[in-house]
């Protein structure tokens, strides 16, 4: 194909506003309270739609095309939370961005008694309305509300939930996480010269291939790290005492089922995960221990787990990765290539790291009928080119949803929202290997061992250091960050083992870590890769399987995620179903371990 035209790499905010002092703001924002409150006082009062499922209908209605345009302060908050994540530390727009979420909250806090209210339906009118056919496009958000009534409050006291998550979570993670992103150290760079890097470019040399860069990077990381631990002591503290606040208010039965309630999963399905993958720790341990030896180390150190064995020879340009990722969509669906070129086409990535910039990559969408953004760190390495796969599952799948659902099942569960990136990502990798010569295909083995040990095995060992993180927060009220250091490096060394070294100032790397903050959502990777796994396979015996696949990604909140997939013949319940995946990646480490023998590696 012709190369793809890039017409900008930052993203265009246009089709929200013109720029952050655009006027358009103030009257929208009088549209949105115009819009919110005729909603609200129409139905504020009235009891028939809890009682007749025609005047639900009537209501749902309203309400879909209210949560459509003007929910969560409409294209002003979307704005400006994204202004923010390309400038963490600009103090005038975290001043808008806090106006308009107080806007929103405002309105929130004033809307919230429809969905409250539909949730208290009696149980013995619960079947009348789940099988009432007109509102059958609403089913199942009818169904999560039923299910999470028993652990709702009064509508004054969701209000003063709502209205402390800021100060009691969300302004925490944000104070910690600005302190990181302003922080610059003097680190050895590829140049060969010592340079002045951001906190998001160290971060990148921690997994360089030359020891020395990626030493000097971990000097400076730590240094950071250790110059911010007081203050995310406090942090981690604050945010799991309002956890735990909130839990015992909600009569939550144990830590993660507030997640597993809000991601459509049951906590039993949950379990057989963790389970399954805790008992196979075997396999990345025996990872590890083959990364050393053919790195030539008795150990790596704990900052190089990542560091990549072999040279893959190229920096791959942005134009380069978006030409290797269209082939891959192209490959498998014309629709995945289309809805790509047009991200990139449009002005919906933004590409490279800037000084302020949050640091990790991202795909945010908010509202339906709002464009869907992509946010990298773009460095020209290989890795770099699997982010990119990886968040365009995220986008294709967002994008699909918007096509075909109405916006009360807009959003994808946490328990599925990891499928389509794990997808989209192993594809990207196996379109990449089929060129290489036996060199580079080893290379590339161990790179995706690496990243598959990551995102199944290292997320669930974080995931049991939640667990028992707040299992001891609850225990004991408070907990230093030597406490917190101790019981990170045990579940790190519980899945990495003997070949990794933990030295001074690994212990304090849960303080960079934003999705422990947000409670529970690290076995989304596990959960999404391992059933990844299982569509691939499908879909390399049978590529027509690719539109049902296209059905599951379009499904939005429709159903639950053990439905959808029940329906492609995949029965998550059982832990067969999710060893067979983890076996999956078993067999790509024999394979690289026997063509590192034959090459002569180890």
């Amino acid at each position: 194909m012709n190369e793809i035209k890039i017409k900008q790499t930052t993203w265009n905010l246009k089709p929200l506003f013109k720029n952050d002092n655009d006027p358009a703001m103030a009257k929208k924002r009088k549209i949105i309270k115009k819009e919110s409150y005729k909603f609200i006082n129409k139905w504020k009062k009235r009891k028939d739609y809890l009682q007749n499922p025609i005047a639900l209908k009537k209501a749902l209605d309203e309400y879909e095309n209210w949560e459509r345009y003007f929910e969560d302060g409409g294209d002003e908050w979307y704005y400006f939370w994204l202004r923010t994540r390309q400038d963490q530390n600009n103090a005038t727009l975290k001043a808008k961005f806090n106006q308009i979420d107080d806007f929103a909250n405002k309105i929130q806090n004033d809307i919230q008694f429809f969905e409250l209210n539909i949730a208290r339906i009696p149980e013995k009118l619960q079947r009348k309305f789940l099988q009432y056919k007109k509102l059958k496009e609403y089913k199942h958000f009818i169904e999560r509300l039923f299910a999470q009534s028993k652990h709702l409050l009064s509508d004054p006291e969701e209000k003063i939930l709502n209205l402390k998550a800021s100060t009691s979570h969300s302004n925490w993670v944000k104070m910690v996480s600005g302190f990181l992103s302003k922080e610059e150290r003097r680190v050895l760079s590829e140049t060969g010269k010592e340079e002045t890097k951001n906190f998001s470019e160290i971060l990148a040399l921690l997994d360089n291939a030359n020891r020395k860069i990626g030493n000097s990077a971990a000097k400076a990381f730590n240094d950071i790290l250790s110059k911010n631990i007081d203050a995310a002591e406090q942090e981690i503290n604050s945010i799991l005492q309002n956890k735990k606040i909130d839990d015992e208010i909600r009569k939550m039965p144990r830590p993660d089922s507030a997640r597993h309630i809000g991601d459509d999963i049951e906590s039993e399905i949950v379990d057989k995960l963790i389970d399954a993958v805790s008992k196979r720790f075997d396999i990345p341990k025996k990872y590890y221990e083959l990364k050393a030896k053919m790195l030539g180390v008795k150990k790596l150190r704990y900052h190089e787990r990542n560091a990549p064995y072999g040279k893959i020879g190229k920096k791959y340009s942005y134009q380069k990765a978006i030409g290797v990722i269209y082939e891959v969509f192209k490959n498998l669906d014309d629709k995945f290539a289309e809805i790509f070129i047009n991200f990139v086409q449009s002005g919906q990535i933004d590409v490279y790291p800037k000084k302020g910039k949050y640091s990790n990559a991202f795909c945010a969408h908010k509202l339906i009928s709002q464009p869907i953004y992509v946010g990298l760190n773009y460095t020209e390495e290989l890795d770099d080119v699997r982010v990119i796969a990886h968040e365009f599952g995220h986008a294709i799948n967002s994008q699909l949803i918007k096509e075909k659902q109405n916006s009360l099942n807009l959003d994808t569960p946490l328990s599925a929202a990891e499928v389509a990136s794990a997808f989209m990502e192993d594809f990207a990798f196996d379109g990449i290997i089929k060129k290489a010569d036996e060199e580079l295909k080893l290379t590339l083995m161990m790179r995706k061992l690496n990243n598959d040990i990551s995102a199944i095995f290292r997320q669930i060992a974080c995931y049991n250091f939640e667990n028992e993180l707040h299992q001891n927060f609850r225990n004991k009220g408070y907990l230093s960050k030597e406490e917190i250091g101790i019981l990170f490096q045990k579940h790190m060394k519980s899945y990495m083992g003997n070949y990794v070294e933990y030295s001074p100032g690994s212990e304090n790397w849960w303080v960079y870590w934003e999705h422990i903050r947000s409670f529970f959502y690290n076995y989304s990777y596990a959960n999404g890769l391992l059933i990844a796994k299982s569509l691939q396979s499908e879909v390399k015996k049978k590529p027509e399987f690719i539109k049902k696949i296209k059905n599951f990604l379009s499904a939005g909140t429709s159903d639950s995620p053990k439905n959808i997939l029940k329906k492609l013949g995949m029965d998550i319940t059982k832990k067969e179903f999710w060893n067979k995946g983890i076996g999956e990646t078993e067999k790509l480490l024999y394979e690289a371990e026997r063509l590192a023998k034959k090459l002569g590696k180890i």
